[in-house]
This record gives C-alpha cells, sequence and structure tokens, in this order.
C-alpha cells in the first residue's frame, strides 16, 4: 500500500522541481520574451513571439543586429514567430494561414521581411533561403529611441517593428 501512495507523491514533486527548473531558466533570460496576439478587423488572429533586446547604448548595425547582409531572427535567443489563422497580403504578397520564423535583412539601407517555413529553431543559425514563404522589401522610418525591441499589430492590419531608430512598417490584410 505505501509504494501506491509513494509513487503518485514522487511523480507530484517531480513534476513541481521541472517547473520550477523551467521558470528559473526564463527568468535567466538577458532578453524578456513576450507574445502579442490582435485579431484584425479581417477576422485574421496573428500573434507575434519574440525575445526583446535591449539597446544599452549599443550601435545598431555595428554591435548589434540587424547588420548589413547578415539575417537576423529579429529579436533574441529562439526565431521569432510569426502566426495567422488565415491566409494574409503582407503589403499586396500573398502568405497563406500558418506558422512561420520572422527573419529581416538589411541591405543598402532596405530591411527584407523574410517568412520561412522552419519555425522551430533557435536564431538565425539554422536559416535556410530554401525554406522561405514569402520575402518583402521595406524602406525603414526613422523614428524616436526604442530601448527594447517592441513590434506593434494594430487592428486594421499595420505592423510595427520599432528598434532603437529605426521604424518598420508593413500591411497585413
Amino acid at each position: 500500500m505505501k509504494k501506491f501512495v509513494l509513487l503518485p507523491v514522487l511523480i507530484f514533486v517531480l513534476f513541481i522541481n521541472f517547473n520550477a527548473s523551467a521558470q528559473k531558466d526564463n527568468d535567466k533570460r538577458k532578453s524578456p520574451h513576450t507574445t502579442l496576439k490582435q485579431t484584425l478587423t479581417s477576422g485574421a488572429e496573428i500573434s507575434i513571439s519574440y525575445g526583446q533586446p535591449q539597446v544599452k547604448g549599443r550601435n545598431i548595425g555595428k554591435d548589434l543586429e540587424p547588420k548589413d547582409g547578415i539575417v537576423w531572427r529579429t529579436g533574441a535567443d529562439e526565431a521569432t514567430i510569426f502566426e495567422t489563422s488565415k491566409a494574409l497580403k503582407i503589403n499586396g504578397q500573398a502568405l497563406p494561414a500558418g506558422k512561420y520564423s520572422f527573419f529581416t535583412l538589411v541591405q543598402n539601407g532596405e530591411w527584407a521581411l523574410i517568412f520561412n517555413k522552419t519555425f522551430d529553431q533557435w536564431g538565425a543559425y539554422d536559416y535556410k533561403e530554401k525554406d522561405d514563404v514569402l520575402r518583402v522589401k521595406v524602406k525603414p522610418q526613422t523614428a524616436s529611441v526604442t530601448e527594447k525591441l517592441t513590434f506593434i499589430i494594430s487592428k486594421e492590419g499595420e505592423i510595427s517593428i520599432n528598434w532603437g531608430t529605426n521604424k518598420v512598417v508593413f500591411t497585413a490584410q
């Protein structure tokens, strides 16, 4: 009888210990992680999950991503995840419903927004261009300083990426 009582208690203690360890790992990250969700007026549900690096006096493009010619995860740690419940037009180009890793690539002052079908990856280390579903080019705007990388999604489908003095805006309709 004692074995039958002891086993559930042991499983419970291991479960609590595992959850506490997972929480401590999340607390040790230098960049907080967040998920932004919005239901558009079109009915599509969009979510963006990403790590929020901070500028901390460093120079974007020199000390921090995005650096010219290098694919960036557009966040910290795991690749940023962009998910939509319905097919969208990103700046007029078709993106099927689904879950994507979201990368950016800066070249000659222009940003390429990259939606890649391999969403479960760490950073951009295993990024493969052949897995891109969509690339959209956008010219950045200059804005007041945003210390922490921030995405904003409006109900109308305007999405902005704010990072340092960069503001990159695109539409999802």
